[in-house]
């Protein structure tokens, strides 16, 4: 066998280093397949991990706080949540834990920082959960998490028991069909916002909730927004765009998703894909 030169050896090296580059590309590159899995149509499968939960809040109070069924951005100038978000699935909804009934601060708020019952009382509204209790039947520990006052928002009792009220049913149904929804929810407060009790619970002019899915690797997202008050309208007329809650509440929704998508689903609504009462 004869000598093989050094330059030989060199290219030889170097043909080698660039075999082993590619290997890793292509390696990597199969590897995040496996997670993303993005279809030829190029929506992005349902494998994002947190996708339910807003971007960080600028110019406004926050406390992240993660519980069992739900996670919320908790305003201490307010005493109520900025927002609260939480995926919904079929088996959740098909649990069959009772209803807990008791309203109690969050152990993870400061103390200080929180309403209490007592600011609910003779104030004229409702304890309005954010997350419903009705959607946490499939554990304990998140039953009795929906009851933390970090959940609750000074709601019409009107609202509260009606449209509001229907459309949680209505998402309940969706994850139903769908399998799984992911929901964010919360009370739109004005600067002059009113407050109840001693704690100074702000009370919010309005209350919206965005709702995505991933239908067979394609997104689609809807938004609603009622004002705090009583009165009966159909479901529909509440509808709006995600882009347009946005633009009132200063919340980045769902930005885990791919920007070209997210432009599109929070741009537009396709009631085709939402079997919401008209």
């Amino acid at each position: 066998m004869g000598k093989v030169s050094k330059s030989g050896k060199r290219k030889e090296k170097k043909t080698n280093g660039i075999l082993i580059a590619i290997g890793f590309v292509i390696a990597g590159w199969l590897a995040l397949q496996q997670v993303i899995d993005v279809p030829e149509n190029g929506a992005k499968s349902p494998l994002i991990e947190n996708v339910e939960i807003p971007a960080k809040i600028t110019g406004r109070q926050e406390q992240i706080i993660t519980h069992a069924g739900y996670t919320v951005s908790y305003n201490s100038d307010w005493k109520i949540p900025n927002w609260v978000a939480y995926e919904l699935t079929k088996e959740e909804v098909d649990g069959v834990e009772l209803r807990g009934n008791h309203f109690i601060p969050d152990p993870e708020v400061p103390f200080g920082k929180s309403a209490t019952t007592d600011d609910y009382k003779n104030s004229g509204w409702d304890r309005g959960h954010m997350a419903p209790a009705a959607d946490m039947k499939w554990s304990e520990q998140a039953m009795t998490e929906s009851f933390y006052l970090s959940n609750i928002c000074p709601q019409d009792k009107s609202l509260n028991s009606g449209v509001w009220k229907s459309l949680e049913e209505q998402v309940r149904g969706l994850a139903l069909q769908k399998g799984k929804i992911y929901v964010v929810c919360g009370p739109v407060v004005s600067k002059r916002h009113k407050t109840i009790g001693n704690n100074e619970v702000a009370v919010p002019d309005a209350f919206f909730k965005a709702l995505l899915q991933n239908d067979n690797g394609n997104w689609h997202a809807i938004a609603f927004m009622f004002a705090n008050e009583s009165g009966r309208k159909p479901l529909s007329t509440f509808a709006m765009s995600v882009k347009d809650i946005q633009n009132i509440t200063d919340i980045d929704f769902f930005p885990a998703l791919p920007d070209s998508i997210e432009d599109k689903v929070e741009s537009h609504v396709d009631f085709t894909k939402w079997n919401i009462s008209r």
